[in-house]
């Protein structure tokens, strides 16, 4: 049957339409393939390291060395030694640091020349004559770099939270506010990793040369991990809490909440003055102290441990809204960038 007498039957533009959706597809495979595979190794090497290094956190905790520690910030010193006893999670560190750099990483290697290689060599004029519009010469490249991306950074910080969970919240483990944790684990890794795609795609589409697109790329993801690790310290998105002890009272515990470090009182107006007003821990020259200004009360700021999920989900929304943007303004300039 010829070409001419195919376009002329029922299911003749659909047969040619999956055909060149088929083409596009196989296309961008081979594209991204050694970048997939790439990924695949590194969760590879990822999950041995955690499994083995998970065995041996596990193997401690069971070997009655921690067993006199008390849960919270205050660290757990060795009863023969004095020295402070901790579990060996360094390689579970490291982990959260690539799963913070993973936006920038994929965002370079990844976004960046995924329009924009085809862009500075001209290749895409070529298949775009084969009759692949721009938007399947683009959703094809997109749509696989973003299901590797999601599959590879969700998996990451699954691996993370899995390795992390025996040694959560303790002195001689990992607290969840640290960076590494609060910026390495839960559904932002996966976020962010869409974002540094979007973005490296967006500046590979409007720079036209991949060098440039990759530098900008790096300023643009690496700028964003520190606003929001900024973000996570001086507390812009999710308030501390106050916690408020009558008198000289002892203080609430902190265990393992996170302390803003603003400690003060309160006098029956309701005026807050800072600690070092009576610097005292406790004891009758705290109490004097507090009489002689008036103050009736003591406080201090810090997040409990329940807002590591308002970070979580304040950094996802902020980071996929960002994606979303960044990928419609992608698709929406391929009119007259291509």
């Amino acid at each position: 049957m010829n070409n001419s007498l195919r376009s002329n039957l029922p299911w003749g533009n659909s047969l040619r339409s999956s055909s060149l959706w088929n083409g596009s597809l196989w296309l961008a495979w081979r594209q991204q393939r050694v970048l997939v595979g790439v990924g695949a190794v590194v969760l590879v090497v990822v999950g041995a390291v955690a499994a083995y290094s998970r065995a041996g956190i596990l193997g401690d905790l069971r070997s009655g060395l921690f067993d006199h520690c008390d849960p919270g910030p205050l660290s757990c010193a060795g009863s023969g030694t004095g020295l402070p006893l901790l579990l060996d999670i360094e390689p579970l560190r490291y982990l959260g640091v690539l799963n913070l750099a993973l936006p920038i990483l994929i965002g370079v290697f990844w976004g960046a020349p995924l329009l924009g290689r085809d862009r500075e060599l001209g290749t895409h004029r070529t298949v775009l004559v084969q009759g692949v519009s721009r938007g399947q010469w683009f959703t094809s490249r997109f749509a696989l770099a973003a299901v590797s991306t999601v599959v590879l950074s969700g998996l990451l910080a699954g691996v993370f939270a899995w390795w992390w969970r025996p040694a959560a919240d303790h002195s001689y483990g990992l607290f969840w506010y640290e960076n590494t944790a609060l910026g390495g684990s839960g559904p932002r890794v996966v976020a962010a990793a869409l974002f540094g795609l979007a973005a490296g795609t967006l500046l590979g589409l409007l720079a036209r040369r991949v060098l440039a697109a990759m530098s900008l790329t790096l300023l643009v993801t690496g700028g964003m991990t520190l606003l929001l690790e900024w973000a996570h310290r001086t507390r812009l998105l999710v308030p501390p809490r106050t916690y408020i002890s009558a008198g000289s009272a002892p203080k609430e515990s902190m265990a393992d909440k996170w302390s803003v470090g603003h400690y003060g009182l309160i006098t029956a107006s309701g005026r807050r003055d800072d600690v070092l007003t009576c610097p005292y821990p406790s004891g009758a020259e705290l109490r004097r102290c507090m009489a002689e200004g008036g103050y009736v009360s003591r406080f201090y700021e810090a997040n409990p441990a329940g807002d590591y999920w308002a970070f979580q989900w304040t950094d996802t929304a902020v980071l996929g809204g960002l994606a979303l943007l960044l990928t419609a303004a992608t698709a929406l300039l391929l009119r007259r960038r291509v």
